[in-house]
C-alpha cells in the first residue's frame, strides 16, 4: 500500500511538472528566470506548510534522540550511495580521473568503511564530488530553463528536473526490495537530509526579506556554479564592440593579447552573445594548450602558473551607413 502511495506521489509530481509548462504563458511575470513566479509561490507555500507540519518535526525529533555519531554515519551511508551517480555522470561529462576517483571511492567506502557509513576514502585522499543528470546536460550546452518549484521535491530547474528522472533511474535506492524496505529507506533519506539543513532554515527564517526569493536565487546561482565546476563565467562578461571601418566589418581580424599585454591571461574569443558551454570552454583550453606546446616544439616543459581563461564577447556589428 505504501508503495501504491509512492507512486501517486511521483505521479503529482509529474503531472504538477506539466502543469506548471502549460500555464507558463499565463504566468508569466518580469523576471525572465522565473516567469512562473505566480505558480511557482503557490507551490512553495503548500511546500513550506506540509515542511512545517510534518518534516521538519520529524528531523528536529530524529536529531534530537538519535545520536551524533550515528547521524554522521547514516549520512555517510547516503553519500556513498549517491557516489554511483556521481561517478557515472563524472563519466558521461567526459571527466575520465574523477570518475575513477568516484568509483574507487565507492569501492573503498563501501569495503573499509562498513557499507559506506565510513568515510575512509576521504581520509585517503579520494575527494567527494557532486555530479548529477542535470548537471551533466548543462555541461554539454542544455539550458536550464524556467525555475520550477516542485511539489514536496522544492526548487528545480525544467534541465534539472528531467535530470532528476536520470538520476531516480540509477539510484540504487530504487531497486531495493521488497517495496516496504525501499520505503522506509527513503523516508529515512529524507528525515535525515532535513535534520542536516535545521540550521539552514533557521538562518532563512531570520535572514531573508523574501524567503522565496532567496531559496530561487540561492538554487539558480549554486546550479550555475556546480555546472562550471566552481568556475562559472561572468553573467556580464568584458563586452568589446568593435568601431567598424568605413565599408562595413571587412577587415576586423580579433587577435589574441599577447602575454605581457594580457598579463599572462589567454583570451577567448567568442563572436556572438552565447556564454560558452563548460564542454566548450574545457575544449578551447585545451587547443590554447596544445597551440602553446606545438610553437616550442624543442623547449623543455617549464612548471608555472597555469594560465586563467578569460572569456571575451564580441559583438561585430554590420556595416552600417
Amino acid at each position: 500500500m505504501i508503495s501504491h502511495s509512492l507512486m501517486r506521489m511521483r505521479a503529482t509530481i509529474v503531472c504538477a511538472a506539466v502543469l506548471v509548462f502549460a500555464l507558463g504563458g499565463c504566468a508569466s511575470t518580469g523576471n525572465p528566470r522565473d516567469p512562473l513566479e505566480p505558480l511557482n509561490r503557490g507551490i512553495y507555500m503548500f511546500n513550506d506548510g506540509v515542511d512545517h507540519l510534518l518534516v521538519k518535526p520529524a528531523a528536529e525529533i530524529y536529531r534530537g534522540v538519535v545520536p551524533e555519531i550515528v547521524r554522521t554515519g547514516v549520512s555517510n551511508f547516503f553519500s556513498n550511495i549517491n557516489d554511483v551517480i556521481v561517478a557515472l555522470n563524472s563519466l558521461l561529462q567526459g571527466k575520465i580521473l574523477q570518475a575513477v576517483s568516484d568509483v574507487g571511492r565507492i569501492a573503498v567506502n563501501t569495503t573499509i568503511g562498513l557499507l559506506g557509513t565510513l568515510d575512509v576514502a576521504t581520509q585517503l585522499g579520494l575527494e567527494k564530488h557532486n555530479e548529477d543528470f542535470g548537471q551533466t546536460l548543462g555541461y554539454w550546452g542544455i539550458g536550464d530553463g524556467p525555475y520550477i518549484v516542485l511539489p514536496i521535491l522544492g526548487p528545480s530547474s525544467l534541465r534539472d528536473t528531467i535530470g532528476l528522472i536520470g538520476d531516480f533511474k540509477v539510484d540504487p535506492k530504487t531497486y531495493v526490495d521488497p517495496a516496504r524496505d525501499r520505503n522506509l529507506l527513503y523516508g529515512l533519506y529524507f528525515v535525515n537530509r532535513r535534520s542536516e539543513l535545521l540550521e539552514t532554515t533557521r538562518i532563512l527564517e531570520v535572514a531573508a526579506l523574501d524567503p522565496y526569493e532567496f531559496v530561487r536565487d540561492a538554487y539558480l546561482q549554486r546550479r550555475r556554479n556546480l555546472v562550471y565546476d566552481g568556475s562559472p563565467p561572468d553573467e556580464d562578461d568584458i563586452e568589446i564592440k568593435v568601431k567598424p571601418k568605413p565599408g562595413g566589418g571587412a577587415g576586423l581580424t580579433p587577435r589574441r593579447l599577447s602575454a605581457d599585454e594580457g598579463n599572462n591571461v589567454e583570451s577567448i574569443l567568442v563572436s556572438s552573445d552565447r556564454v560558452p558551454t563548460p564542454a566548450e570552454i574545457e575544449s578551447r583550453e585545451r587547443s590554447l594548450q596544445l597551440s602553446a606546446a606545438a610553437l616550442q616544439p624543442g623547449a623543455q616543459r617549464v612548471e608555472g602558473p597555469v594560465m586563467k581563461t578569460r572569456v571575451v564577447r564580441v559583438w561585430l556589428p554590420g556595416g552600417r551607413n
